[in-house]
C-alpha cells in the first residue's frame, strides 16, 4: 500500500466529489506562511516564556514551523459558507475543517495559497465508545521509601524508580502533556486527589469538540494519567506524582480516521507552546474505519505518517516524546504502530513485573530498521484507576508508556542541563538488554539508578591544588543528604588507596553541589593520588568514582604531628585492641571499622590526651573476612590498618 500522504494527494477533487456523502472532514494544506503577522524576532507573541527558555537552554533555533498559520489564510477559510474550522497545525501548515458542501470545497481549492484539500474523516458519529488502539488490549484486566507504593510498588521498583523518589525527584517543576481519548471523571476519582488539590492540572482542551471539558469523554486517558499522577498512600502511587499536567483530548475513540493524527500534532504543538517538557501518548494508528486511509507496515518508517512527522518535530523542539508501542503482538499486524515509529520517539513495549515480555506488545523493528520498541516497562498487570473508584491491574502498552514517561520525567528533573535526546539515550544505555537489543523489548528495562549514576558521573568534576604539604580537593557534583563522598588517597609506598575522610551530601532534593576537603596529613614529599567515591545509593553501597587526580608534593614536610596506630590480637577470632600513640591531645577521636565492601560496622568516639593507650574492642561480632580499622581526629585520618577475622 502507498504511504498515507500519497493516498491523500491522490484523493483529488474528483474523488472528493464522488465520496461527498462519505466524508465530511478535510485537511487543507497551505502553500506557505506568507504575509504572516508574527515574526521570529518576537517569539513571545506565539510561545510561552517557558517554551522560549527550553529553546534557549538547549540551543534550539526558531524556524518557520514555529510561526502560527497565516491569519489571512485562516480568515479566508472561515469566510467560506458552510465551513467550520476545526484545528490548525502550524508545524504541518494545515488546518482541519468540517463541511458537507461541495461548493465550499471547490471554493477553498481555488485559493492560490492552498496546495490541496483532502478528505480525512467521516462525520463525527454519536456511537458507543469502542476499544481503539489503546486501553484494555492484551490479556484482559484482571533507605526507607518516601512513598508507600502499595499495589504499584512492582511497576516502580522494576526500574529502581523508588531511588529517584527517595532523593527528592518526584516531578516537581516538570510539565507533562498527555494526549489521549478523554479523562473521564479525573476531577472526582481518588487517585487524583493530590493533583486536583494542588492545582497540578494546568489546563485542558478537547481538540475533537473544541471545548475545555475533558471529563465526560473516554476513561482511557484518565487511567493513563493515574499511572503518573496517583497518590493514594499504601495503595497506588504514580511514577511522577508531583509533576504538572496538560490534558489534551485528541482521540475520537468512537471512530478511527486520520483526523486523529492531525489532532495529535495539534496537541503536541500546544504542549510545546505552553512550555511542556514531556509528552505521553498512549495512542497509535495503522488501520482506519475506511480502508482507503490504511497504513502499511512500510509506512512505519518514521517519515511518512502525519503522527510520526509531528512526533519527530516535537522532539526537534526539545520535548521528550514517549509513545506506546502498540498492542498488536498477537494479531495479524504484529508490528509497532505510528507514531511509535518516529526515530526521535522513546517507544515503550510492555512487560510484567517479572520482566517477561507481554504477548500483546507490538514487535519491532520499524520498517526502516530502527530498534523498536526502544525500551520496556510494566504494561501487563499495571496498577491503574478505574471509573468505579477501584484500583487494580490493567493491560496494554498504553500503561507501560506513562509508567516510563513519569520516571523519565523525574530523571530529567535532576539533569536540566541535558537535552531530551540525552535522556532517551541514557534510558537505552541503562536497559538490561543494551548489548543485544531485540524486537520485543528493544534495549530492555531501564535501570533508573544506573541512568542517574551515568548522568551524575558525566556532570561531576574534581580538582586538587597543592600548597606546601597540604592538598586542597574541590569537586562539583549532584547530591542530597542520603548520599556521601568517600575521599581516598594513595601516597608514596602505598599499595592501595586508603579512605582518609568522608562527607555527606546536603539538602533533601537531588541537585547541584560543590564540596571541599583539605588533606593536612601529608608527612613526606612524593607523588600522591586522590580520588572521590560518590556513594549514590547508600542502602546498596552503589556509586562511582568522580575522578582520580595525581599531584606532586615537593616538601619538606614535617608530618601531621598526630601519631600512629597498630592492632593487637590480629588476626583475631573475636576481641582485639587498637593501640594508639598520640603526639598531642585529641578531642574528637573516632575509631571506625568498615568491612571489605566499605560498609561501616562499628563507630566509637573518644577524647584522649597525648601519649600511648590501648582501646579494647570486645563486644563486636564480626563474620570471617577482611576489615579496615581507621582512626580519625575529627575528619582527619590518623591511619588505617587491616584486620583479619578468622
Amino acid at each position: 500500500m502507498k504511504p498515507m500522504i500519497a493516498v491523500l494527494l491522490l484523493l483529488t477533487w474528483g474523488s472528493v466529489m464522488e465520496a461527498e456523502a462519505q466524508f465530511t472532514r478535510y485537511l487543507v494544506k497551505f502553500r506557505d506562511k506568507g504575509s504572516n503577522t508574527f515574526s521570529l524576532t518576537n517569539p513571545s507573541a506565539f510561545l510561552s516564556q517557558r517554551s522560549i527558555d527550553r529553546r534557549n537552554r538547549y540551543g534550539i533555533p526558531l524556524d518557520s514551523t514555529d510561526l502560527p498559520v497565516t491569519k489571512r489564510y485562516m480568515d479566508s477559510i472561515r469566510s467560506v459558507p458552510n465551513v467550520i474550522v476545526l484545528n490548525a497545525s502550524k508545524w504541518l501548515n494545515q488546518v482541519s475543517i468540517s463541511t458537507t458542501d461541495p461548493a465550499a470545497i471547490a471554493k477553498i481549492n481555488s485559493f492560490p495559497f492552498v496546495v490541496s484539500v483532502s478528505p480525512i474523516a467521516a462525520r463525527m458519529a454519536n456511537l458507543p465508545l469502542k476499544d481503539g488502539k489503546f486501553g484494555k488490549e492484551g490479556d484482559g484486566r484482571i533507605m526507607a521509601d518516601f512513598y508507600n507504593y502499595g499495589l504499584s510498588a512492582g511497576q516502580i521498583r522494576i526500574h529502581n524508580g523508588d531511588l529517584l523518589h527517595n532523593i527528592g525527584l518526584r516531578g516537581q517543576g516538570m510539565v507533562i502533556g498527555v494526549l489521549d481519548a478523554g479523562f473521564f471523571n479525573y476531577t472526582s476519582l481518588k487517585s487524583f486527589d493530590s493533583i486536583n488539590a494542588n492545582g497540578q492540572v494546568l489546563a485542558t482542551w478537547d481538540f475533537v469538540k473544541s471545548e475545555t471539558s475533558v471529563t465526560e469523554d473516554h476513561s482511557h486517558g484518565m487511567q493513563v494519567l493515574s499511572i503518573m499522577a496517583a497518590n493514594v498512600p499504601g495503595q497506588f502511587v504514580g511514577s511522577a506524582p508531583k509533576s504538572d499536567f496538560y490534558l489534551f483530548r485528541t482521540e475520537e475513540a468512537a471512530t478511527e480516521y486520520p483526523i486523529e493524527e492531525h489532532n495529535w500534532v495539534c496537541g503536541a504543538e500546544r504542549t510545546d507552546s505552553v512550555g511542556g517538557d514531556v509528552i505521553n501518548s498512549s495512542l497509535g494508528y495503522m488501520t482506519f474505519d475506511n480502508p482507503v486511509f490504511n497504513h502499511s507496515y512500510a509506512d512505519m518508517n518514521g517519515n511518512t505518517t502525519i503522527a510520526a512527522i509531528g512526533a519527530d518535530l516535537a522532539a526537534k523542539k526539545g520535548i521528550l516524546v514517549v509513545n506506546a508501542a502498540g498492542n498488536e503482538g498477537n494479531g495479524s499486524w504484529k508490528f509497532i504502530i505510528t507514531p511509535a515509529d518516529g526515530d526521535s520517539v522513546l517507544t515503550v513495549g510492555a512487560v510484567n513485573v517479572s520482566g517477561m515480555p507481554a504477548g500483546f506488545s507490538s514487535y519491532g523493528p520499524s520498517s526502516d530498521g530502527q530498534v523498536k520498541p526502544d525500551v520496556a516497562s510494566v504494561g501487563q498487570g499495571t496498577i491503574i484507576q478505574y471509573t468505579n473508584n477501584n484500583i487494580g491491574p490493567g493491560n496494554g502498552t498504553s500503561f507501560a508508556s506513562p509508567n516510563m514517561a513519569g520516571l523519565a520525567t523525574c530523571l530529567w528533573q535532576g539533569f536540566p542541563e541535558v537535552n531530551n535526546m540525552r535522556i532517551v539515550r541514557v534510558l537505552r544505555e541503562s536497559g538490561n538488554n543494551v548489548n543485544t537489543p531485540n524486537d520485543r523489548v528493544g534495549y530492555g528495562i531501564p535501570d533508573l539508578r544506573k541512568a542517574l549514576i551515568t548522568l551524575t558521573d558525566e556532570y561531576a568534576t574534581m580538582d586538587v591544588a597543592v600548597a606546601g604539604c597540604s592538598a586542597a580537593l574541590s569537586w562539583s557534583s549532584k547530591d542530597m543528604n542520603r548520599m556521601r563522598y568517600e575521599i581516598e588517597r594513595k601516597g608514596p609506598g602505598d599499595a592501595n588507596f586508603v579512605r582518609i575522610s568522608q562527607q555527606y551530601g546536603t539538602g533533601t532534593i537531588f541537585g547541584n553541589r560543590t564540596g571541599q576537603y583539605t588533606d593536612n596529613n601529608i608527612s613526606s614529599p612524593g607523588t600522591y593520588a586522590y580520588r572521590i567515591l560518590q556513594v549514590v545509593d547508600t542502602s546498596a553501597l552503589i556509586g562511582f568514582y568522580i575522578d582520580t587526580v595525581t599531584v606532586s608534593v615537593t616538601g619538606p614536610c614535617n608530618g601531621a604531628a598526630t601519631g600512629d596506630i597498630s592492632l593487637l590480637q590480629n588476626p583475631t577470632r573475636g576481641r582485639f585492641s587498637v593501640k594508639i600513640s598520640l603526639a598531642e591531645a585529641m578531642t574528637q577521636m573516632t575509631i571506625r571499622i568498615a568491612d571489605a565492601s566499605g560498609r561501616i560496622v562499628y563507630t566509637s568516639k573518644f577524647n584522649k590526651p597525648a601519649g600511648e593507650f590501648i582501646v579494647p574492642i570486645v563486644s563486636l561480632k564480626l563474620a570471617s573476612g577482611k576489615y579496615f580499622v581507621s582512626v580519625y581526629n575529627g575528619s582527619e585520618l590518623l591511619g588505617t590498618r587491616t584486620l583479619l577475622r578468622l
